[in-house]
């Protein structure tokens, strides 16, 4: 039986064939490596760690020694088809590209499409402007259990990203606003509401908080492809990077990952699209699905003029090219998540308001709202410009509520 190996290293995703799976040693996976990829043995560093990515020098990446014993079989280490196995190494190397599109005096007439082409070369970018993302531990988690829980990784989900951000360019992610969506199997459409984005802006610029990515997540159906984010998933995530104005934006991925026992795991990743992904982005440079015609590999994005890539003119660029990955961390952040969520399957309504009230009464009364989804309810019946970030600056510096705001959300909740 003959498997792929996916081998991730900083040229992107490439592929490795093992003939003899269950008998392959590191050893041989290296030696295979070398075969294959061109990379010689004594510099490649391997690790089931996306991390490896992120070591600046040698003494970073030897740290990394899940595989650094070449006797180990590598189906002991839940290495299997389809497998991501990080890849570190010294040096240069030549990554083979596309064929090559004659152009110029011994090819066909350049026009000024092709000059400007000649300009747009795509390269890795090296370095997120992001040092790490920190996700508060419950926000991630209601995030995720939603949609293994109750979505089973079925459909698509997605959502803002609200926190803070540090001078050394660390990302704090405190809450996650779910915007109206249809999510199918393979395609996220978010339905904007620009009303309730208001309220939610307002709310944040309260709490000293602004938007700082986007999260989503991959189905069942997409762990069995071999990519890390389709097209569509890298067009709107670039839509997204360039519409926030943020260098430092992050794009979260959240699917099922199979473990070394065999049974799924939620798995977290986050990139920052490249400078150069957003700018061809911004600049109408990618081909929509709808304009293309023909079916489009989803582990490539289709460009509507050639680019260079690796020293070739083509017009589908590896998605891998346009992803830098970027630390992850987590916090307990300042505020709770036991309020339901905007925009799920069921609605949330005062009722909620008033059994959650009930249930924390113990509570000092800024404790009893320290919810961003609480908030969201109770801003609807609030003025945006005033009230909403007044309401929040309590929750933010954990100051008394003046009365006018604690009877006004205590009587929504007894309409109920």
């Amino acid at each position: 039986m003959v498997t792929m190996i996916r081998i991730r290293s900083r040229d992107g995703l490439e592929r490795v064939k093992i003939e003899n799976p269950n008998n392959t040693t590191i050893a041989d996976l290296k030696t295979l490596i070398e075969n294959q990829l061109g990379v010689p043995i004594s510099n490649q560093i391997l690790s089931k760690d996306q991390n490896l990515l992120l070591a600046k020098t040698l003494d970073d990446r030897i740290r990394f020694t899940d595989m650094s014993n070449t006797q180990t079989l590598v189906s002991s280490l839940g290495i299997g088809h389809g497998s991501i196995v990080f890849l570190a190494y010294e040096g240069v190397r030549f990554v083979a590209g596309p064929a090559v599109t004659p152009a110029g005096s011994f090819g066909r007439k350049m026009t000024m499409d092709d000059l400007i082409a000649k300009q747009m070369r795509i390269s890795r970018q090296e370095s997120p402007h992001c040092e790490a993302v920190s996700f508060d531990r419950d926000a991630a988690n209601v995030f995720q259990h939603y949609v293994n829980e109750t979505l089973a990784f079925a459909v698509k989900r997605g959502g803002f990203m609200y926190g803070t951000l540090s001078e050394e360019g660390k990302v704090e992610v405190d809450f996650i606003y779910e915007p109206p969506q249809q999510g199918t199997e393979d395609r996220l459409v978010l339905v904007r509401d620009p009303e309730e984005e208001n309220l939610v802006e307002a709310i944040a610029i309260g709490m000293g908080m602004r938007r700082v990515g986007f999260i989503f997540t991959q189905t069942i159906s997409q762990s069995k492809v071999d990519y890390t984010m389709s097209n569509s998933e890298v067009a709107q995530a670039a839509e997204l990077h360039g519409e926030s104005g943020l260098k430092e934006w992050v794009t979260a991925l959240v699917k099922l990952e199979v473990n070394e026992d065999g049974a799924a795991d939620v798995h977290f990743e986050a990139f920052q699209l490249s400078d150069m992904c957003v700018r061809l982005f911004k600049e109408g440079w990618f081909e929509s699905e709808s304009e293309g015609g023909e079916e489009v590999d989803p582990k490539v994005s289709r460009m509507k003029k050639d680019v260079v890539v690796g020293g070739k003119d083509t017009k589908e660029v590896d998605n891998d090219f346009f992803l830098v990955v970027v630390k992850i961390l987590d916090h307990q952040g300042p505020l709770s998540t036991s309020f339901p969520i905007e925009n799920r399957i069921e609605t949330v309504t005062l009722k909620a308001l008033k059994t959650h009230l009930d249930r924390s009464k113990s509570l000092p009364f800024v404790k009893r709202i320290s919810d961003f989804h609480l908030l969201l309810l109770v801003a609807r019946f609030l003025d945006v410009r005033a009230d909403v970030p007044a309401l929040a600056e309590c929750v933010q510096l954990q100051s008394e509520v003046p009365e006018g705001y604690q009877l006004l959300i205590e009587s929504l909740a007894s309409s109920s």
